[in-house]
């Protein structure tokens, strides 16, 4: 049987840099390994950043994205379907930051899925530095995500406080609580440490934690309904101007509520841009694609093409 582990995370909370770290790893020893990515058509902005892990031992496969459940459910059939032959040791499935759980547990009960494949890890990456206050849309994906995640991986903890740190602990069981989640988290539920100073006992402790199946109260938040991503094409812009017009942008609710701004640029190099309020990067790549990527609640398109007037806005990813 092929194990499937499923990687959580709110938006910006760095899912994709945990995958690469955690996709090493595994094939490190020897292990074939296919990674799953939503494609939102011509913006296949996380496909750039694993693009340097792909090779003999492992693959990045896509999933089309589409606004209507039920199709998407399908072509994540019809994937796992087509690669069950393939040799794979273990397929990690991200999606996007808004994703309900139930979903990865159901389709793998669902025949012939369930001939091939059974749950490995459900891993829920959380920011060190999640923002206190958080719409009930998302104190409904954080409650989801734990609920079901066999171990809780924080990203970031070596910029944060001990205080930081208690606070996000204390906010993870007030989501709980506020679904009606029994679930009653412990420190073995758990990894806080810099993820550069990972060891063999940290790696098995990831890969042996399996998931949790806690019950909660359900609440019918999808991305169309509660969460947009708007982007922008072929934006030429310099790094510097791109970071300050984007922190402005996260402070200006007039545009919504701006969770986080990333995407490509060219500016000496490709660079891959990651802004939310706590945390701004520019980092250099191989190759990227002229994209930018505005994800958030309630946005106001046109207020915030006023801060990227050079770029062409193409709409809302679905």
């Amino acid at each position: 049987m092929i194990k499937i582990d499923l990687i959580t995370g709110f938006l910006g909370s760095g899912k994709t840099t945990f995958i690469r770290n955690y996709v090493k790893h595994i094939t490190e020893e020897g292990r074939k390994v296919a990674i799953i990515e939503n494609d939102y058509g011509a913006i296949n902005v996380d496909r750039l950043l694993l693009q340097d892990l792909t090779g003999d031992n492992i693959d990045v496969e896509m999933i089309v994205s589409c606004p209507d459940p039920e199709t998407h459910r399908r072509r994540y059939k019809t994937k796992l379907i087509s690669m069950a032959m393939l040799g794979y040791d273990r397929v990690i499935i991200e999606p996007s930051g808004i994703y309900d759980v139930d979903e990865f547990f159901d389709v793998l009960y669902e025949s012939p899925i369930d001939t091939w494949y059974e749950a490995g890890n459900v891993i829920a990456v959380v920011d060190s530095r999640l923002e206190p206050d958080i719409s009930p849309a998302s104190e409904y994906m954080l409650c989801s995500q734990i609920a079901g995640a066999g171990k809780i991986v924080f990203s970031k903890s070596q910029l944060a406080t001990a205080r930081e740190i208690r606070d996000v602990r204390d906010h993870i069981g007030r989501a709980l609580e506020q679904f009606h989640c029994k679930r009653v988290l412990t420190d073995q539920d758990f990894l806080i440490k810099d993820w550069n100073t990972l060891d063999e006992a940290d790696y098995a402790s990831i890969l042996t934690c399996g998931y949790h199946q806690a019950s909660y109260v359900k609440m019918p938040v999808t991305h169309g309904d509660q969460y947009q991503s708007l982007f922008f094409m072929n934006l030429d812009i310099t790094g510097t101007e791109l970071m300050a017009r984007s922190l402005q942008l996260l402070d200006d609710s007039s545009c919504g509520h701006v969770i986080r701004v990333k995407g490509f640029i060219q500016d000496n190099g490709w660079q891959e841009f990651n802004a939310t309020r706590k945390e701004q990067t520019l980092t250099p790549i191989p190759v990227g694609q002229k994209v930018l990527i505005v994800i958030g609640e309630q946005l106001d398109a046109a207020k915030i093409q006023a801060y990227f007037p050079q770029a062409e806005f193409k709409g809302e990813i679905c």
